[in-house]
């Protein structure tokens, strides 16, 4: 079983994202004892944001490409195999201004290809990366899940659309929200999560 762990968390130890994910990962590895896992910190180790020249170099001949660009390429060939390596995905992801972190997005960029993680059909798109598991650690500092302000979530929704369209259907959330209400809010917050970790039957963890 591989398994791709990412985090995008900026707050380094200080991120519940970062430390539900390292559960998640324990978790995994108890339970599945072959089980290889791939780590990338999309922070310390940043993608940069896709760009023209980046696009230009795919269809370039080597001698034509920027020494940098031709760097940044391969390292985006790398990325886009791990995840289609990966059998499990554990993906770390808080939310920011109602979104997710432009880290994850250049990450997302680098694995949503044409032809290779979908394709355009007579009968419209079809995701290639069918079968794999998403486990989706989803932290909040408010509440978004129900009520008013679920509407501005822009974060849980656009990864479930995204993933999706990759062919990508099989999503466990693992979820922390009302993390900046009040330090008990956050306390509960975690401590549920870390159950939901905990509790081989509600991840359904890949096998």
């Amino acid at each position: 079983m591989n398994v791709l762990h990412i985090d995008s968390g900026i707050l380094g130890d200080h991120s519940v994202s970062r430390r539900l994910t390292a559960a998640v990962a324990a978790q995994i590895k108890a339970e599945q004892s072959g089980a290889t896992v791939t780590y990338r910190d999309l922070v310390s180790n940043p993608l940069p944001h896709l760009s023209g020249a980046h696009l230009s170099a795919a269809n370039a001949a080597p001698d034509q490409i920027d020494t940098q660009i031709a760097a940044e390429v391969a390292e985006s060939k790398v990325v886009l195999e791990e995840f289609l390596a990966a059998d499990t995905i554990i993906l770390g992801v808080p939310m920011y201004n109602f979104s997710l972190p432009s880290q994850l997005k250049a990450w997302i960029d680098r694995v949503a290809v044409a032809g290779k993680t979908f394709r355009y059909t007579a009968e419209g798109p079809e995701g290639l990366a069918k079968g794999k598991k998403i486990i989706f650690v989803s932290t909040r500092g408010g509440h978004y899940s129900a009520g008013p302000a679920a509407v501005m979530d822009h974060q849980e929704s656009y990864l479930r659309a995204v993933l999706g369209f990759l062919g990508v259907t099989d999503i466990e959330i693992v979820r922390a929200e009302g993390l900046n209400l009040s330090a008990d809010s956050k306390v509960q917050a975690i401590s549920e999560a870390e159950r939901t970790i905990g509790d081989r039957n509600v991840l359904k963890l890949a096998s």
